[in-house]
């Protein structure tokens, strides 16, 4: 009798196994994180092809806008505060907060436009939203090389007062290479989405409404503990060596470096991550699609200018100079 009532019971725990497994409905969890970082690689992307390794940055000077503008080529977006923009801004410009810099290229017709340029103090926060709208596929935009600094002299004191003491770092800079970390994992995002477009589109918002505040960083806080951050030199191996880079910096070369089939997962998830180029505005650019994967990835204001500018005006690297601010006219 009781060899038979074990025997029921066994039935009856098979069969709520089985029923338990038949209603488990949950799908397996998607590394979006991946999904993405491929997807924006593809041809399937809104770009059409991997823009962070082909066309980042995309840049214009305020001559070529100017230039665009007489023509009627050109629609000009300006992010600063709106008190800085009643001040003094290009004419024609839209004023528009960065948080809201996809809804208002919605309603402007950009097909009219051979470019779409986008307008800040210094060319940095405008490389953040430039690369952001071309990775949604906007492929006319781009930021103003130096922003309104290079416009007029009226707007120049942000850049003069780094070029004035870009110095600042040079003798601690080394020219020591150093490895990069192993492939490791990605970030783990958590949009619940499954599709790349709409990954994408989640983690825009997501990072528009963070701000550029947060994906920023000044050499100061930098150098006060290296330590606290992995510290990427973005620009030619051969630059990173000579005239250097800052302790403990790993070198990624552009357009090759941060691809998901080579270095893109050697950047850790546990610690942050500072890029820094030659001006700010190459890493801002970067920076938005590093955000946008989920890193806590930091652009390192004002680039190599603010650290060794005397450095890399000996080895004709990209600095800002007096005969980059055009004294063109503006309207208040």
């Amino acid at each position: 009798m009781l060899k038979k009532y074990y025997s029921i019971l066994s039935i009856v725990l098979l069969l709520l196994f089985v029923i338990s497994c038949s209603e488990d409905t949950s799908e397996p969890t998607v590394p979006e994180a991946e999904v993405l970082a491929k997807f924006l690689e593809s041809t399937e992307s809104p770009y059409g092809k991997d823009y962070v390794n082909t066309d980042l940055p995309s840049i214009v000077d305020a001559a070529t806008l100017k230039t665009d503008l007489e023509a009627g080529k050109a629609y000009v977006i300006d992010v600063r505060a709106a008190a800085d923009f009643a001040q003094g801004r290009i004419k024609g410009a839209k004023n528009v907060a960065i948080s809201d810099i996809v809804n208002h290229i919605k309603t402007v017709e950009v097909s009219k436009y051979d470019k779409i340029v986008i307008v800040c103090y210094t060319g940095q926060s405008a490389g953040f939203c430039a690369s952001i709208l071309r990775l949604l596929g906007y492929k006319n935009v781009f930021s103003l090389k130096f922003g309104m600094c290079s416009w007029h002299s009226d707007f120049a004191k942000r850049w003069r007062d780094v070029v004035a003491q870009g110095n600042k770092y040079a003798a601690q800079f080394e020219k020591t290479p150093r490895e990069k970390n192993p492939l490791g994992s990605m970030p783990e995002l958590k949009t619940g989405k499954t599709k790349g477009i709409e990954i994408l589109q989640a983690r825009v918002d997501a990072v528009l409404k963070d701000g550029w505040t947060p994906a920023t960083i000044t050499a100061d806080a930098v150098f006060q503990n290296l330590s606290n951050y992995y510290i990427v030199n973005y620009w030619p191996e051969a630059q990173y060596l000579d005239p250097g880079h800052i302790p403990g910096a790993v070198n990624y070369v552009p357009k090759t470096s941060l691809k998901f089939d080579t270095h893109l997962r050697t950047l850790p998830t546990n610690k942050p991550i500072v890029i820094y180029c030659y001006t700010g505005q190459t890493s801002a650019f970067l920076v938005a699609y590093l955000r946008i994967l989920g890193y806590d990835a930091k652009s390192l204001l004002f680039g190599a200018n603010g650290m060794i500018y005397d450095l890399m005006k000996q080895k004709n690297m990209t600095v800002f100079k007096e005969e980059d601010i055009k004294n063109y006219e503006y309207e208040k």
